[in-house]
Parts: C-alpha cells; sequence; structure tokens
C-alpha cells in the first residue's frame, strides 16, 4: 500500500534529504516547511504526519492540538532538536506516537516510520485513506474522521471499484457488469442512480461524468 506523508519539517536541506528516503519506500511524501502550511492541509490529511516541533511560525505542539482535534486517529511522529525528554512527554500527552531527537540517521526515521505504519494500519492492511475518508475493505466500513458513513452493499461495491480504478474512463457497461454482475438484465442507468447516492453519501469523492460514457474517479 502507498501512504501518504506530510514532512513537516523548516530545514529545506534534511527535508529533501528526509524525503527522499521516505520516497524510496514507495510512500507519497508532501514537503511542507512552515506551519501555516501544515495547519492548511489539516483538513485533507496524510495516513502520517512527520512533524517537526521548531517551525519559524508556528511550533509542533499548536499544529499537534489541531491535528488531533480534527483527525485524531491519524499517527504523528515528532522530531525535534530541543531538549528530549521534556519534549517527548509533552509530545505524548500531546497524541505522538513515536519521537526522534536530532541529530538522527534518515534510514531510523524509516524504520520508525514503517514499524507505526504497520502498527495503525496493519502490515497486509486492508485499510485505504481517500481524503478525507477511512475506507476499511475487510468489514466494509467507510469513516469520515469518528463518524461511520452506511453505505448499501452495492454502494460499497461501487467505491471499491472506482478505488481499484482510480483515474481510469469507466463505461456504465463496465460498472454494470462489476457491481451487479453477468446475469443482470436491465436498463444501465441503475449506474447512474448509484453514483448519484454515493456522491450524496460521499460528497468529497472526485467523481467525474463522462458524458454519454460513464465515468471516472480521480485520484486524491
Amino acid at each position: 500500500m502507498s501512504f501518504k506523508i506530510y514532512l513537516v519539517e523548516d530545514d529545506k536541506n534534511l527535508n529533501l534529504i528526509l524525503s527522499t528516503y521516505l520516497k524510496k519506500e514507495g510512500w507519497e511524501v508532501s514537503s511542507i516547511f512552515t506551519g501555516e502550511e501544515a495547519l492548511n492541509l489539516i483538513n485533507n490529511p496524510p495516513d502520517l504526519w512527520i512533524l517537526d516541533i521548531m517551525l519559524p511560525d508556528i511550533d509542533g505542539y499548536q499544529i499537534i492540538k489541531e491535528i488531533k482535534s480534527v483527525t485524531p486517529h491519524i499517527p504523528v511522529i515528532f522530531i525535534s532538536a530541543r531538549d528530549a525528554d521534556i519534549d517527548r512527554i509533552l509530545g505524548l500527552e500531546l497524541g505522538s506516537d513515536d519521537y526522534l531527537a536530532k541529530p538522527f540517521l534518515p534510514r531510523e526515521l524509516v524504520i520508525r516510520t514503517k514499524k507505526l505504519l504497520e502498527r495503525v494500519y496493519g502490515s497486509n492492511s486492508e485499510v485505504l485513506v481517500i481524503s478525507p475518508y477511512t475506507i476499511d475493505e475487510k468489514s466494509r466500513r467507510v469513516k469520515l474522521g469518528n463518524d461511520l458513513i452506511n453505505l448499501t452493499s452495492k454502494e460499497f461495491d461501487l467505491l471499491d471499484f472506482f478505488i481499484k480504478n482510480q483515474d481510469q474512463a469507466l463505461s456504465r457497461e463496465q460498472i454494470l457488469k462489476s457491481v451487479w454482475g453477468d446475469d443482470y438484465f436491465g436498463t444501465d442507468r441503475v449506474v447512474d442512480d448509484l453514483v448519484r447516492r454515493l456522491r450524496k453519501k460521499m460528497p468529497e469523492l472526485n467523481i467525474e461524468t463522462i458524458y454519454g460514457y460513464g465515468y471516472r474517479m480521480i485520484k486524491s
């Protein structure tokens, strides 16, 4: 699974080095250099935050408070060059899941990140994040934050088909065959109705209508 990571570190050289190591693991890494930029992304959450405490504008303590108030389930790794004991204790109290004191080897961050992702999402994770939604494929449950979104079986089947074919143009016939099966006899307009219902329950999904053909879900 390709996890989405936000790396908040104002030192551009260190940010580049760390993001390079993280990307080698196949993770999608967004480099962030200020606290304000981080705060602006809280409502578009990643699978993991890596957060420097000492930033030029807003400190990491304030940022983690905001992160945990909006997305308490998203894990956070704190990194800091300050007093390790104080920062570690405060970080844990505020909800951080791990802590690294500078200086550290980039490989250590990779190892800690991998272990934390496995602990939170599972080593063979069937939990996907299609921002801002969390989708558990095994239990067929969808959440927005801590709130459960009640999807019917067909609605979840459609969501699953879109997720597995992101950025692809899907004809109504393809969707019909995947969701209803080869034995379905009826109009393909049932696809339009099902898409409408899914859009209503999950309005943040970016599902495009391809007029005269079908639909496409844009990868977030």
